[in-house]
């Protein structure tokens, strides 16, 4: 039953070793052949040797080969992950600070806003170029799993244009599912229904969320026949922590009567009201962790973690290494979905495709999050129906904004880019239309070296914010850090507590889902 998985952007500090070891815990993947691959021959080289050690120290049977040849490792493949970051650090900086200049102020920006629309010029080329490899190089039928964000516009590229079935996949879901546990088990507790030392698990509680990635809704949440939807938006504002850290998410519970499975700052940025104001931000958000709505909150702690892998990456190959077995799978779905397929043992989790009627009113062909369902003849999802309006008018929106990111992506348009920046959200709550076309040109010109479908068009954009400054058009620009951002810290400030540096180092770069109990 041996697979080789082929592994692109295989250079990130946890992510990689953690998808290996999910995969790696089932009995007959553990001859599988990783094929890793990465710009970055120095990122490749300290993953590949840790991996290496991992496999050697638990004795199993599988390959691992490393190579900045990206076909050479696509060859023959049957699976591909994908987990790159176009353009790194160097471009996400841009991402979050030209647009804050304008006055929109991002914690994560990878999905939607100017962020996530910018990180989607710069992904989906070299995403289709993946395809193309893909469909002459690796096996017929080869499945692209990707977990790149912006995960709706990459995964609807593939789908559409790039010629290869693409599944997207994003463990929000689960994170999410975990916080109506508690929910729930802290009432069990109280109506003494369970017993005052009693946990549950998230498989106890039975959900069904719905929507597109980041936005997708809880329209199900039952326990014991029970049904907790009326219920939830009390158990929220009771719970101790979430009703601090969970301000955003939690207020619109109250107003749409659904609760999102993306975080508090996740979602805060889809949508136009909770950071428009400078002044109302931290009203709504909470930094006792950087996903509860700082300012470029995931791009400090990409930093962060980046500078101490690097500085301590001697001490993990010093480490002990880890025991690969099912107790210390993680909830990431990848490894589920190709046990479920080579292995016919049922999996049930949610995952991104494109629509075919299955979520009814929204429309066909763009990527929606929804319960997938696999075994050995396939990934196999349901028909849910109607989403509720007020969820449906909110991924609406959302949708047309990534179809056409996703379009200008492809074709290199920047009227249709800048379309899209008009039409999003927040950037369109805080921005006038003259200073989202600056900005844009602004971060088409800051990210050339990463965009090549524009390079035709970055002269007229250089001539455009040059005539307004001469004609004196040229909006005024805002300063400041924004309105919740933390400095980055330096390896000497993480030094003074080297082991909380470490697990930042790895949940920063989505190796953080063990099947623990989450409160993100």
């Amino acid at each position: 039953m041996s697979l080789k998985i082929a592994m692109i952007g295989a250079g990130s500090i946890g992510f990689t070793r953690r998808l290996m070891h999910d995969v790696l815990s089932v009995s007959e993947l553990s001859d599988t052949h990783f094929a890793l691959t990465d710009l970055s021959p120095r990122n490749l080289e300290m993953v590949a040797r840790l991996c290496e050690r991992d496999i050697k120290a638990n004795a199993l049977p599988a390959r691992l080969t490393a190579s900045t040849d990206r076909r050479s490792a696509i060859r023959d493949a049957d699976v591909v992950l994908c987990m790159i970051r176009q353009g790194g650090l160097e471009a996400f900086q841009t991402d979050i600070d030209i647009p804050l200049r304008y006055g929109v102020d991002q914690c994560v920006g990878d999905t939607l806003c100017a962020g996530g629309l910018m990180y989607a010029q710069r992904t989906i080329p070299v995403l289709l170029e993946f395809c193309r490899d893909i469909r002459e190089l690796a096996k017929p039928g080869a499945l692209l799993l990707n977990y790149s964000n912006p995960m709706a516009m990459n995964t609807w590229a593939c789908n559409r244009y790039g010629g290869v079935r693409t599944i997207g996949l994003c463990h929000g879901v689960q994170g999410a599912h975990w916080q109506i546990t508690q929910c729930i088990e802290r009432l069990a507790r109280r109506k003494k229904w369970i017993a005052p030392q009693e946990t549950l698990h998230r498989n106890d509680v039975n959900v069904i969320a719905a929507g597109i990635n980041h936005q997708t809704w809880f329209i199900k949440a039952e326990w014991r026949g029970m049904d907790f939807l009326p219920r939830l938006l009390e158990l929220f504002e009771d719970h101790p922590t979430f009703s601090k850290t969970e301000k955003v998410r939690i207020d619109v519970l109250r107003r749409f009567g659904y609760y999102s499975t993306e975080s508090n700052g996740h979602l805060s940025e889809y949508l136009p009201w909770y950071r428009k104001r400078p002044s109302e931000i931290r009203k709504w958000i909470n930094l006792t962790t950087w996903i509860n709505g700082e300012t470029g909150g995931y791009l400090r702690v990409c930093k962060e973690g980046r500078s101490w892998f690097k500085t301590d990456y001697p001490n993990w190959l010093k480490d002990k290494p880890p025991e690969i077995s099912p107790a210390q799978r993680s909830e990431e779905h990848a490894s589920y979905i190709l046990e479920a397929l080579q292995t016919g043992r049922p999996y049930r989790g949610h995952i991104n495709i494109p629509n075919q009627h299955h979520l009814t009113n929204l429309p066909n062909d763009a990527i929606i999050e929804l319960p997938g369902y696999v075994d050995k003849t396939g990934i196999h999802v349901p028909v849910i129906g109607d989403l509720p309006l007020a969820c449906a008018a909110t991924c609406s929106a959302s949708i047309r904004v990534q179809e056409m990111g996703m379009e200008a992506a492809v074709h290199g348009d920047v009227q249709l880019l800048k379309q899209a920046m008009l039409h999003d959200p927040l950037i369109g709550a805080v921005c006038s239309p003259e200073e989202v076309w600056q900005m844009t040109d602004d971060l088409l010109l800051a990210q050339a070296r990463w965009l090549p479908q524009y390079q035709a068009s970055l002269p007229s954009a250089r001539k455009r914010l040059l005539t307004a400054v001469r004609t004196g058009s040229r909006v005024k620009l805002k300063s400041g850090a924004g309105a919740a951002r933390l400095k980055t810290k330096s390896v000497a400030d993480m030094k003074k507590d080297a082991d909380q540096a470490r697990a930042n180092a790895a949940a920063a770069d989505k190796g953080n889902m063990t099947r623990r109990r989450l409160s993100q």
